[in-house]
């Protein structure tokens, strides 16, 4: 049994102080920015911390690359950065050299991705999904379909907005020989569930279809190995758990033994063969810098990249061992403190099968949301029609934290904080 109930008082503030001081990774949270220490920030799944050094990083950039080096320091590192962080990121992802590359957003990768994969299968006409998976990643998937003709089903294997996991059974009889590609969220953006991948990709390698993987939710928070995992192509963002700051540059992933094969649909120069011969036909770059696109941005770009060094020094296998903890924490408070006041669990009771982010679900969750940031200084997220999102980013909240958002949220429930403020949707992330 998971999560099996704790007596309350061993759940309190003493419990999770301890909990504190035996946490060998505390040291990190004192390299990121924390401006208001009574602030319990939980929603690291859309915008992570500031570190100090990627603030300093910019600051190096604007002043001496940019105001001193000028066009000089496009060849004294800005060319290479796309490649240079991409090992980087290489290295929490598990993928050997030369196969991860930063460069654009996660709408523009996913893109490229999928058109690339559906050409390498031009005699299938089946994309698989679910609707576990984020919605953008929905949207372009549809978008290409349309700008295919038509071409291919998009399948999305049935799930209700209740369900916590996936109906695998209903995603496997999808996947068949008229499968091109099968793409999933390696994290679900709401319930939190994680994917196994290797299942996953060796059932649609056996159906012959290639698989892409979102690792938006996942990346900086679960270990993974997309090369010894089976995955053809991955995606990812940089401002949840990497903390590259608002806008950084996404990254994508395309397996080695596929590159020479696979075409960006999408094609700029910093993709061409010889881009300062400036040819007036395309020719691809070798690798995976086919899929790069136009000029970066290399302020946020750099910003992010001292961002990703801090994880590199953590360890993946360190951080998720820490995230399962909270993880366990927060649950076991929620059915101790929360579970009689109308909540219900989001997320996977699995360990196995969760993420780093808890879900929290209740009739009055938008409201709940409202009162907890406007009065509480708590800071989750919502997602409709009911969830209450607490990310647990590894390096920097704590067990004590933990606690007091709990306590903060009974209160607001207890106190029907949550009745003053309207339904009417607002904008929030």
């Amino acid at each position: 049994m998971y999560n099996e109930p704790m007596d309350a008082p061993s759940l309190g503030k003493e419990y999770a102080a301890k909990m504190d001081e035996a946490d060998e990774l505390a040291p990190y949270r004192s390299q990121f920015v924390i401006a208001d220490p009574d602030q319990i920030y939980l929603d690291g799944n859309s915008l992570g911390r500031l570190p100090f050094q990627a603030s300093q990083q910019v600051q190096r950039a604007v002043e001496r690359e940019w105001g001193g080096g000028l066009v000089n320091s496009w060849g004294e590192g800005w060319w290479q950065a796309p490649a240079r962080v991409g090992e980087k990121i290489a290295g929490l992802v598990g993928a050997g050299p030369g196969q991860v590359i930063v460069c654009d957003t996660v709408s523009v990768n996913l893109f490229k991705l999928v058109l690339a994969s559906l050409e390498l299968r031009p005699d299938r006409n089946k994309i698989v999904t679910d609707t576990f998976n984020f919605p953008s990643d929905l949207y372009v998937l549809q978008g290409a379909a349309r700008l295919l003709g038509g071409r291919h089903a998009l399948l999305r294997a049935g799930s209700l907005d209740g369900d916590i996991t996936p109906d695998l059974e209903s995603m496997q009889r999808l996947i068949d020989e008229q499968t091109a590609l099968v793409t999933l969220s390696h994290v679900t953006f709401k319930s939190g569930y994680l994917y196994d991948m290797a299942e996953l990709s060796d059932f649609a390698h056996r159906k012959g279809a290639l698989v892409l993987w979102d690792l938006s939710h996942s990346v900086g928070a679960v270990p993974m190995l997309l090369d010894d995992w089976g995955a053809d192509f991955a995606v990812g963002c940089t401002y949840k758990y990497l903390n590259g700051g608002p806008g950084s540059p996404a990254f994508l992933y395309v397996r080695k033994g596929l590159q020479d094969q696979a075409v960006s649909p999408i094609w700029g120069w910093w993709g061409q063969k010889t881009p300062f011969d400036f040819d007036l036909d395309y020719s691809p770059a070798p690798g995976i810098s086919r899929f790069l696109t136009g000029t970066q941005p290399m302020l946020s770009l750099l910003a992010m990249e001292s961002a990703v060094e801090i994880l590199m020094g953590a360890s993946m296998e360190r951080m998720r061992s820490k995230s399962l903890r909270r993880t366990e924490y927060l649950i076991s408070l929620f059915d101790a403190r929360l579970a009689s006041l109308g909540f219900s669990l989001g997320s996977p009771r699995n360990p196995e099968q969760r993420g780093a982010h808890v879900s929290l679900r209740h009739p009055e969750g938008y409201r709940i949301n409202r009162a907890l940031i406007e009065e509480m200084n708590l800071i989750p997220d919502f997602r409709a029609p009911d969830n209450l999102r607490l990310g647990l980013p590894p390096l920097y909240t704590t067990f004590s934290e933990i606690w007091e958002a709990v306590e903060r949220i009974r209160r607001v429930v207890e106190e029907k904080r949550y009745e003053k403020y309207s339904l009417e949707k607002r904008a929030v992330t």
